[in-house]
């Protein structure tokens, strides 16, 4: 089990030797914006490196949208950022589920993520494999609480697309985490990537605010318990001057 924290996009391998990682996450481009991400500078040292390698999509993506505005260019941006992922050599492009309106139909959405990858699949695939990560709230989301994740696993899950679970986003929905991996293989049938992430904020709150893994609501041995189960790459999404005594910490349960 490799482990391991989101960094600093601008250099990744210094940014990951620096916590102890063995795993990092980054972005390519500025996570607020649709703009396609330029060639990273250093490429071939990310390539070079051992370390394992993910890269995050933007979270202005929503491919779930019934509005063309948003979901024309996150489909654009999202096969933009799978081509770039796969330069550097990541192993996964992760990109949340998404929503629907008020009012809407899920079941659009769901449909929408289908469409999405027929029409990639016609174009010979993403360059790199699409993790699809829960998500912390939203009425309407397509992954928020796991009967909605089972029905869009059951509409994609045939393109070998890939699943992020996020433990602060899964307590902040309402699911708790006890059996929570295995709750998650019955639908997906994997977990490749687990981002640990410990919340601020109360269970079922719906609310997106990480912590470091001894600060927050959720107890350290619960999210350690989470890890055993998955036993996939972990990346820790916390404060930078947290990383390093958390994966210290998590070698150490662990006996890694």
């Amino acid at each position: 089990m490799r482990i391991g924290a989101h960094v600093h996009g601008d250099d990744p391998v210094t940014a990951g030797q620096e916590c102890g990682a063995e795993v990092v996450q980054f972005f390519l481009a500025d996570p607020q914006s649709w703009k396609a991400p330029a060639a990273h500078p250093r490429t071939e040292r990310i390539r070079a490196s051992d370390l394992e390698v993910y890269v995050h999509s933007p979270y202005v993506l929503n491919v779930a949208s019934l509005n063309n505005r948003i979901r024309i260019p996150s489909r654009k941006t999202l096969s933009q950022h799978a081509t770039a992922a796969a330069t550097v050599g990541a192993r996964g492009l992760i990109v949340h589920g998404g929503h629907v309106g008020q009012g809407e139909d899920p079941a659009a959405g769901v449909a929408n993520w289908r469409k999405l990858f027929e029409r990639q699949a016609a174009d010979g695939g993403f360059a790199t494999r699409i993790l699809v990560e829960n998500t912390a709230g939203g009425d309407n989301a397509m992954a928020r609480r796991f009967d909605a994740l089972a029905r869009l696993w059951d509409a994609i899950g045939e393109f070998d697309v890939g699943c992020c679970l996020d433990t602060c986003h899964a307590h902040a929905a309402g699911e708790d985490l006890d059996g929570v991996v295995e709750r998650v293989r019955a639908i997906t049938g994997r977990i490749d990537l687990v981002h640990l992430n410990n919340s601020r904020d109360e269970f079922g709150s719906a609310r997106d605010r990480h912590a470091p893994l001894h600060e927050g609501t959720i107890p350290a041995e619960q999210l350690l318990a989470v890890v055993t189960a998955a036993g996939a790459p972990v990346v820790l999404e916390t404060r930078p001057d947290s990383q390093a005594g958390d994966i210290a910490w998590l070698r150490g349960q662990l006996g890694s």
